[in-house]
């Protein structure tokens, strides 16, 4: 049973997408209204302020469950229900999940500092191009989490969902990184046969008018192929946070606060992140890790793995691969720092 149906949560659905472009609306438009490097400094200030963001949401969330669930009848009507204990366990969920989503965005910092580099992007405007990213990912994460609650209801698509993040995670432990090739991506291609795209940047414009035609920046491009990579890590994130919790608002919640806080993150560990190069095994176990609750862990401990075994494990592996990298660092660097 869904602790927090839509037809009764709505109005939550709409108060939190308002916060949401209400915050971005003050970080583009009065912190980052005139193009500027991001320093280390005013990215980790922000970092902290998203990662504030979500624990308060998460605290308030603990308490409005504690205060509601009692009230509910429907639930209370639930054989065995606890609602001090449902409370908690939703708590938890949040958490678990916000850390596996923050985790899985690491993958697209590396995507951020190779594009940035191959198009030359100027530090002073990168910025820009990953507002107009992240905001594209929070529609399409919308929409991939509505068809995710969808689907879930059929429990062989669990199976399938699972078995495609044991799948994934293995691929991503065996195989190195690939090059970044732009010019190659499907949509840029299909973009290009309509539109011109100058080679030149044309300050923090996406669009410059060139012998009377419109033509598509660098600036532009980058972002469309941004757009494209985060629409791929989609695919596994969403399964994912679903292998943690099958409620529909807090996999909405604690993707969309991952997603508000990686721009920072991008500006804080973008010139470090290869000295974490044992990461990205971690990910690949937390991946397979998820896929097996999916698809094994949670029928063998009667349909639900415990949130705090889980979160414990998760933050476990992610720990061991950080000081692991720190321990033992990588002689080979891998990406340039940005421009």
């Amino acid at each position: 049973m869904v602790l927090f149906p839509f037809a009764e949560y709505w109005w939550f659905y709409g108060a939190f997408l308002l916060f949401v472009l209400l915050m971005l609306a003050l970080d583009l438009g009065v912190f980052h209204r005139k193009a500027h490097d991001v320093s280390f400094k005013e990215a980790s200030v922000w970092s902290v302020v998203w990662v504030s963001l979500a624990l308060l949401f998460n605290f308030i969330l603990y308490r409005y469950s504690l205060w509601k669930f009692p009230q509910d009848e429907r639930l209370m009507a639930i054989p065995d229900f606890n609602p001090d204990l449902a409370a908690w366990n939703v708590s938890l969920e949040f958490l678990t999940g916000y850390i596996v989503e923050k985790s899985l965005s690491v993958d697209n910092i590396f995507i951020f500092v190779m594009v940035f580099a191959y198009f030359s992007i100027p530090t002073k405007y990168q910025h820009r191009v990953l507002f107009y990213g992240i905001l594209g990912a929070l529609v399409f994460r919308a929409i991939f989490i509505a068809m995710g609650s969808a689907l879930m209801q059929w429990q062989w698509i669990i199976y399938i969902f699972g078995a495609f993040l044991i799948i994934t995670g293995i691929k991503m432990f065996f195989v190195h990184n690939e090059e970044i090739e732009p010019e190659k991506n499907f949509l840029i291609r299909i973009f290009k046969k309509f539109m011109p795209v100058s080679p030149k940047l044309d300050g923090k414009n996406f669009f410059s008018k060139i012998d009377g035609r419109w033509h598509a920046t660098p600036l532009f491009i980058a972002l469309l192929f941004l757009e494209a990579t985060d629409i791929i890590f989609a695919v596994d994130s969403v399964p994912a946070i679903f292998a943690i919790t099958s409620e529909p608002m807090i996999v909405f919640t604690s993707n969309i606060f991952a997603i508000l806080g990686l721009r920072s993150m991008y500006f804080m560990l973008a010139g470090v992140i290869d000295k974490f190069h044992l990461l990205k095994y971690g990910l690949a176990i937390v991946l397979v890790f998820v896929g097996l609750k999916m698809v094994w862990l949670n029928d063998v401990f009667g349909g639900k793995f415990p949130i705090s075994w889980s979160l414990g494990i998760i933050v476990g592996v992610i720990a061991l691969s950080i000081v692991g990298s720190l321990i033992f660092p990588s002689r080979v660097s891998k990406t340039e720092p940005p421009c």
